[in-house]
């Protein structure tokens, strides 16, 4: 870990006890920094603020005390990622001018090791996973390490790593906002869609929050690009670094793209499409920018064969559960927008029983038509935007439509709904907020529903 003396002897506010507040505020501990830690919810009880009190942290939960200000004089504010730039702390620290920073800024301080950072609206988590193996496999010094938005805090990994080692790190938009010194070697942005306009208020601030991974970078580093998207091809003249395009398209061939079938690099062939291990058009996506990534970190094709070839998924991301009476269980709780349910729905040709719903943060459901229409025979509904889905269904001429009140039901009706050679696909559309804390807890939910199927 490089010692920095930047919060020796500062005060510093860590606002939420998420996993990255937690690690965050203990890392300040080590540096040196004088640390309150405060979460609106009451959390007294809980094994974290024990253990940081016992560190000798201030930590006050239950309420936002704006006060704190007034009694401490904070140097600087690190916030959990989710929480709004609208929150009273947040608008009192700016008030204030203390700097607002996330848990990424303070992890590349301590970091000996490069980074690999990936960020996008889709695939993040995929393309991160993929490089972080490829980049690992028969490694002869040193070990590449995922963190970040994967869910493992950046900060606890940072101070473990050496100048031997790599950081493939996924950050969001959330975390990319509290950022001003991060400097990937190599940034990866998989795509950009509609997401996440509650909490940045416009397209155009999501755009900007997203493209802060490049702000750093000089010619002698990398930006690796979805060349099939003509906005990104433009965003892509905002940085200074060597842009690297990736296309499954065929749009360029100045870096990994399709050709004849085969993933391809700068003109040499490396493998084909159809031996990619995991399903679907966006993981042809996903692992010409893990290629990228991988190749100009210097990794050999026996590795991206070896990683690409054997590679299941990641948890939560159109996850092969299991195939039981003849039926193909997927997990795709991460679907936490339309455009990757609709990613989702393009990966199967085979007749799909479709679980959606969730949070309703005000968008209809239009989009989803054509791929309704042409891939899902039957939908099973729950949640906040179960009526609005349902009226879309109609629109697209399904004729079973069922509409639960929660996805415990909805599992077994989508069995039901099914028969042999179906897909019984989880991929909401809509956040998990509304019945549940994270994506995860909703794809366990549904792993666990599955499980019951087949033990009963």
């Amino acid at each position: 870990m490089r010692t920095v003396a930047t919060y020796q002897d500062q005060a510093v506010l860590v606002l939420g006890l998420g996993k990255s507040g937690i690690n965050a505020a203990q890392l300040l501990l080590k540096l040196g920094a004088t640390v309150v830690v405060n979460d609106g919810q009451d959390q007294e009880t809980s094994e974290a603020v024990a253990e940081l009190r016992a560190l000798g942290a201030i930590v006050i939960t239950g309420s936002h005390p704006v006060s704190l200000f007034d009694e401490h004089a904070f140097s600087y504010l690190f916030k959990n990622p989710g929480i709004r730039y609208d929150n009273p702390m947040v608008e009192a620290a700016v008030a204030r001018h203390i700097p607002v920073l996330t848990e990424p800024e303070l992890a590349y301080e301590v970091s000996e090791a490069q980074w690999v950072s990936v960020t996008g609206s889709n695939g993040k988590t995929t393309t991160t996973t993929l490089i972080q193996l490829m980049l690992d496999y028969k490694r002869a010094q040193g070990h590449a390490y995922a963190a970040g938005n994967i869910g493992i805090p950046l900060s606890q990994v940072a101070q473990k790593v050496t100048d031997q080692d790599v950081m493939v790190t996924e950050l969001s938009s959330f975390q990319l906002m509290g950022t001003t010194t991060v400097k990937p070697k190599i940034a990866v942005l998989t795509n950009i869609y509609e997401a996440h306009l509650d909490f940045h208020g416009s397209r155009a601030n999501y755009v900007q929050a997203k493209m802060r991974i490049v702000q750093n970078q000089t010619a002698d580093d990398y930006f690796v690009v979805n060349w099939d998207l003509p906005e990104l091809r433009e965003l892509s003249q905002q940085t200074k670094a060597q842009v690297v395009p990736f296309s499954r398209l065929g749009a360029s061939q100045a870096g990994a793209y399709v050709e004849a079938g085969q993933l391809c690099f700068k003109g040499e062939a490396i493998m084909p499409v159809e031996e990619i291990n995991i399903p679907g058009d966006h993981n042809v996506e996903n692992a010409l920018a893990a290629l990228a990534g991988a190749k100009l970190m210097g990794q050999s094709n026996e590795a991206i064969i070896e990683v690409l070839t054997t590679f299941t998924g990641v948890k939560h991301r159109m996850q092969f559960v299991t195939e039981y009476q003849q039926r193909r269980f997927y997990n795709d709780s991460k679907a936490t927008n339309m455009e990757a349910t609709e990613v989702a729905l393009k990966s199967f040709q085979q007749p799909i029983v479709l679980i959606a719903g969730g949070l309703d943060r005000g968008f209809t459901f239009e989009p989803l038509l054509p791929l309704l229409k042409a891939h899902v025979k039957a939908v099973i509904l729950y949640g906040e935007t179960k009526q609005l889905l349902a009226q879309t269904a109609k629109e697209a001429g399904i004729q079973v439509i069922e509409i639960v009140d929660h996805l415990t039901e909805a599992v077994p009706a989508a069995y039901a709904a099914s028969a042999a050679g179906d897909v019984v696909l989880l991929s909401p559309a809509c956040a998990s907020w509304d019945q549940f804390k994270t994506f995860e807890e909703r794809g366990d939910v549904y792993l666990d529903a599955v499980d019951k199927i087949i033990a009963e």
